[in-house]
């Protein structure tokens, strides 16, 4: 059955108040998060950002949310770890699997280095935004030893460790799953080669259904040819959508949702739809048939209550009814 994961909007609530100019309302962190759970949903995501889009740090909301649940994975959709240290970051990631019973997932990207605010991210924290991907690399390997091995040793480009044990370790054998972000659209050999190698899965975005079946084969070629079984990875989809049965109206909201979010209209023709149940759920439907085995839906809207109540009501029913039981 392909799972049903939803965002949940730490950077929309960081917008509004900055709109309103008053303090953020986090109150929505973990009611978001308790009726995500008791409809039934799979996983409940948080995004990563520092200056370029503020928002609540995902590491500490994933804390709060652990604790105001007890059975929904939680994850990050995508964590920036080359912004961190390894050795700090597999702390506090290994602390929120344990308060979690093991319920952590990581979703983790390069993440972005081509405007001038989306610099200042890695230059502001003393990183060149050159080395991100490199960094990248590196973090799996340590936080992957870090969270099964004891007395690691690390002497790589970027981070040398020696003699190091962190404890306490995750629940989960071998620490969280890690999915890399891998895309056709602005992917490349190495991207696929790192989540082949080093990750538990991938995770798409932007790209249509036939690009992800095609990313979904390299890697899967990748992987097999480091002796990993590849059918034992996971494979998530990140899809935006607004969910409205005038479709107008909702394409207006996402765009003035998305404009506040990115500053840049980067998204046209890549995500959506913008539209009625049938038509969000259709989009589901061609993802999980492309080979997605978890779809994670954020909603470009202003009112995230609004369209959770829609999607747990209306899509995913709809969606189930198109892909069969067996989905």
């Amino acid at each position: 059955m392909v799972k049903i994961g939803v965002l949940l909007a730490t950077r929309g609530l960081v917008m509004r108040a900055m709109r309103e100019s008053r303090p953020a309302d986090a109150s929505l962190v973990p009611t978001f998060a308790e009726r995500a759970e008791a409809a039934g949903l799979d996983s409940i995501w948080v995004g990563d950002s520092l200056l370029s889009k503020p928002r609540l740090e995902p590491v500490a909301t994933l804390a709060a949310i652990a604790g105001r649940t007890s059975r929904i994975r939680i994850g990050t959709a995508v964590l920036l770890p080359a912004l961190r240290h390894p050795l700090t970051l597999a702390h506090s990631l290994a602390t929120v699997d344990i308060l979690s019973q093991g319920r952590l997932v990581i979703g983790a990207g390069v993440g972005g280095g081509f405007t001038p605010a989306q610099q200042q991210d890695w230059t502001a924290t003393g990183v060149s935004p050159q080395a991100r991907a490199g960094r990248l690399t590196e973090m799996v390997q340590v936080m992957k030893r870090l969270w099964s091995e004891d007395h690691v040793s690390f002497f790589g480009k970027h981070f040398t460790l020696e003699d190091v044990t962190l404890d306490p370790k995750p629940i989960q054998p071998g620490g969280p799953p890690i999915l890399l972000a891998t895309h056709l659209a602005t992917g490349s050999e190495a991207q696929y080669r790192r989540a082949a190698r080093h990750a538990s899965g991938i995770m798409g975005i932007s790209d249509s259904p036939n690009d992800y079946v095609q990313v979904l084969r390299r890697v899967g070629e990748l992987a097999t040819a480091e002796g990993r079984d590849w059918e034992d990875m996971e494979r998530a989809f990140y899809m935006t959508v607004n969910i409205n049965s005038n479709a107008e109206a909702g394409a207006a909201e996402a765009d003035d949702f998305l404009m506040a979010y990115y500053g840049v209209r980067h998204w046209t023709g890549r995500w959506g739809p913008w539209g009625d149940t049938q038509a969000v759920a259709e989009a589901m439907a061609a993802y999980a048939e492309a080979g997605a085995r978890e779809l994670v839906v954020r909603f470009a809207s202003w009112d995230q209550a609004s369209q959770l109540d829609q999607f747990v009501g209306k899509v995913v029913p709809a969606f189930r009814e198109l892909v069969g039981s067996g989905a």
